[in-house]
């Protein structure tokens, strides 16, 4: 009894010199949250009335929120009666032995840093990075998220990003579908490519500027390849592919011009 009364005693002395300071601290932690929460929300409204870009808007959200954060849990350790100079001592070590295991995150960040100051592609770009096609969904702190026209989401980091080679189909508004479609030598090559033309030029969405062309890329074993260009806008571009390589082969069936392809030959043994 009088060792669980010594204990007891001893945890009173705790709650006493403690107990204040913990209360604090969590008070400071749930207000300090809230207001978190308020700042954001009034930086997301005034970024929206200054009309900034939907990407660095989300980029500076993630930087300040986590900034805030780390300030936020800074008070409420001091609160606590933890030296922050020697705490901050502490964060530095341990700060640098993470830089040097998480290089690769720090490149990361570093590049989406650049990303925003050079902005080589923006929220709702089409792009073609590392090999992955798709449209440019999120720009965070340390990666990119791209959904693919399969509707998959591809995650790229920033720092690959930033230093890879990437092919921006959005930027200039246009993009040019590229299509092979063979005839056979037999048939008349002029008459062929106005037939191409005409589908293209009744199509309405194919861009006039710059115009639809069809030449003759290839002489093939087994056929004159034509080469079918026409233009249209990023959102368009499957749609034109589709409906372009459908109505082709649909008005070369009327023209009467063949498009060859391999035919079986039966061979017949005599009985």
């Amino acid at each position: 009894m009088e060792k669980a009364q010594e204990w007891f005693n001893y945890g009173i002395e705790l709650a006493k010199e403690f107990g204040p300071k913990l209360i604090t601290a969590l008070l400071i932690y749930v207000i300090g949250s809230w207001v978190i929460k308020k700042i954001i929300v009034s930086i997301k409204k005034l970024m929206a009335k200054s009309k900034y870009d939907e990407s660095l808007q989300r980029f500076l959200l993630d930087l300040t929120t986590w900034a805030l954060k780390i300030f936020l849990i800074i008070l409420v350790i001091s609160r606590l009666g933890v030296d922050v100079t020697t705490f901050a001592a502490v964060i530095a070590a341990a700060g640098l032995a993470v830089g040097l295991a998480l290089q690769g995150s720090l490149s990361n960040f570093a590049g989406g840093v650049l990303i925003m100051i050079f902005k080589p592609y923006k929220i709702g770009d089409t792009i073609d990075a590392q090999g992955v096609i798709g449209t440019v969904k999120e720009i965070e702190i340390f990666t990119t998220k791209l959904i693919t026209p399969g509707n998959k989401l591809a995650i790229i980091p920033n720092g690959t990003m930033a230093n890879g080679n990437i092919i921006n189909f959005t930027a200039e508004g246009k993009m040019r579908v590229d299509l092979t479609i063979g005839i056979g030598y037999d048939e008349d090559i002029k008459k062929a490519k106005e037939v191409l033309l005409q589908v293209l030029v009744t199509n309405p969405q194919v861009l006039k500027d710059p115009s639809p062309s069809v030449n003759v890329s290839n002489l093939g074993d087994s056929s004159v390849d034509l080469a079918v260009r026409p233009y249209c806008t990023p959102e368009n571009y499957w749609d034109v592919y589709f409906e372009t390589l459908e109505n082709c082969k649909i008005a070369l069936d009327n023209a009467g011009i063949e498009i060859p392809y391999p035919h079986a030959v039966e061979i017949q043994k005599e009985g």
